[in-house]
């Protein structure tokens, strides 16, 4: 086993989950780990507390007359339930079949710790690096980054870089390498519904009181119209229509054919707002989604109640010019309106965080596509990511600063899913890509 491969498995063994309180000095340990990596390494590390999780920056000697470059990760990782569908302990790594498997593997501390080991290889070999680097490694990008905001805005200047680059994002098919220029931002929500003062006998009170799982039945059915599109008065009024370039040049992208969508979801048959492609759909499109749903009896067998309560957990994906709290509004606005009578309803907010588009044709964005082509061998796709890193939105507003998006992440990497993995393929490869990036980027 190579010393690189030795360093992830160590790394992967944290289970550093965010959301769990008792996991505090877990994620205290990862971010341990990172500051005696990047010391070994000779960078210079600074380790800031929160009132939530540490914030660890590194920064090599800057120079004048240098690329300066924000290197962004998070080292933190979501829960792994359901514990019992793991082919293997999701904390103590296994490779099986050219692939590491472990939560976090792919999200985020195989793509993060390849970088590190990209730049512990450049400065091994030539003792330096060839830009100005930051590197800005969170633990809270699971929950929202909501200590990494105000962070920034106390930092702003001693954070300064021309750009920002980041591997949190896929691969739209195995050798295919892919630069993200966009990603959809989300807002989320809580809606509870409650009825009777406790679970009533079906039998004796059905009929004569209002059913709270029927209630949030209801009001999750009235999301959509038939033909998949959105169904929430105004949802769509600010939303922005592809280019003709961008429909052009997803109509090759590989992986997104009907086919390919079906065998890597498991889905029987596809569904979504309809007149757009699956690409268009993921990339490109606003959506409301139920997360979550629950009331009543869950367990083996029946039990004839009219239960108590009912919830719903919702998300929304969102696209530029859709402004999340606008959009929050008129999510609870519907709730409201399409809630049955004879139940109590509760509108919890969730987090937040907006879209981001930029220019992948631009001096920066050029650099990435031919780090990527010469890493992967070939010329590499153009996408706008369907999920959220909600902070990169924040870079822009608050640094002033566009974001590189080189995805290593397969489809089949199941992140935030039972049996995540990592190919040990773009593992290696993600420690090229950050050395042939910044010998890019260092000769804009």
């Amino acid at each position: 086993m190579t010393p690189e491969l030795e360093d992830l498995l160590n790394f992967l063994r944290i289970p550093s989950i965010s959301t769990d309180s008792a996991h505090v000095e877990d994620v205290k340990a990862c971010a341990d780990f990172l500051e005696a990596k990047l010391s070994g390494m000779g960078l210079q590390v600074e380790v800031h507390k929160t009132p939530g999780h540490p914030i660890v920056v590194a920064r090599n000697e800057h120079q004048e007359g240098r690329q300066t470059v924000l290197l962004y990760g998070h080292y933190d990782v979501q829960p792994v339930d359901p514990i019992e569908l793991w082919d293997s302990a999701p904390f103590e790594p296994e490779i099986r079949e050219g692939k590491i498997w472990a939560r976090g593997s792919t999200d985020n501390k195989g793509q993060l710790l390849a970088h590190v080991l990209g730049l512990e290889k450049t400065l091994k070999e030539r003792g330096e690096l060839p830009v100005n680097l930051i590197c800005l490694f969170e633990g809270e990008e699971e929950i929202g980054s909501v200590n990494l905001v105000p962070f920034l805005e106390r930092h702003r200047a001693s954070l300064k870089a021309d750009v920002i680059l980041v591997s949190d994002t896929g691969m739209v098919a195995p050798g295919v390498p892919t630069m993200g220029y966009g990603l959809r931002g989300i807002t989320c929500a809580e809606v509870y519904v409650k009825g009777p003062g406790m679970d009533l006998h079906s039998g004796v009170y059905g009929g004569a009181v209002a059913n709270p799982a029927t209630a949030i039945a209801r009001i999750v059915a009235s999301f959509h119209d038939e033909s998949g599109k959105v169904a929430i008065e105004g949802f769509y009024d600010e939303v922005e229509p592809l280019a003709e370039w961008e429909r052009e040049m997803w109509k090759e992208v590989p992986g997104m054919s009907p086919a390919d969508l079906k065998k890597v979801t498991g889905a029987r048959e596809l569904f979504g707002e309809s007149g757009y492609t699956g690409a268009e759909q993921i990339w490109a499109r606003p959506t409301c989604e139920v997360n979550g749903i629950g009331g009543g009896y869950q367990g083996e067998g029946s039990k004839t109640v009219l239960p108590a309560e009912a919830m719903a957990k919702i998300s929304c994906r969102l696209v530029p010019n859709q402004k999340p709290a606008v959009i929050l509004a008129k999510l609870e606005a519907h709730v409201r309106k399409h809630c049955p009578p004879g139940v109590e309803l509760h509108f919890e907010e969730g987090h937040s965080g907006g879209s981001y588009v930029a220019d992948p044709h631009d001096v920066f964005g050029k650099a990435a596509q031919r780090a990527l082509k010469t890493v992967f061998g070939r010329e590499p796709v153009l996408i706008r990511e369907g999920g959220s890193i909600p902070i990169i939105q924040d870079f822009k507003e608050i640094l002033g600063i566009d974001t590189l998006m080189l995805g290593l992440a397969l489809p089949d990497c199941q992140i935030h899913a039972p049996n995540e993995n990592f190919t040990i393929e773009n593992f290696e490869a993600g420690i090229r890509l950050n050395q042939v990036v910044l010998d890019e980027i260092a000769n804009i």
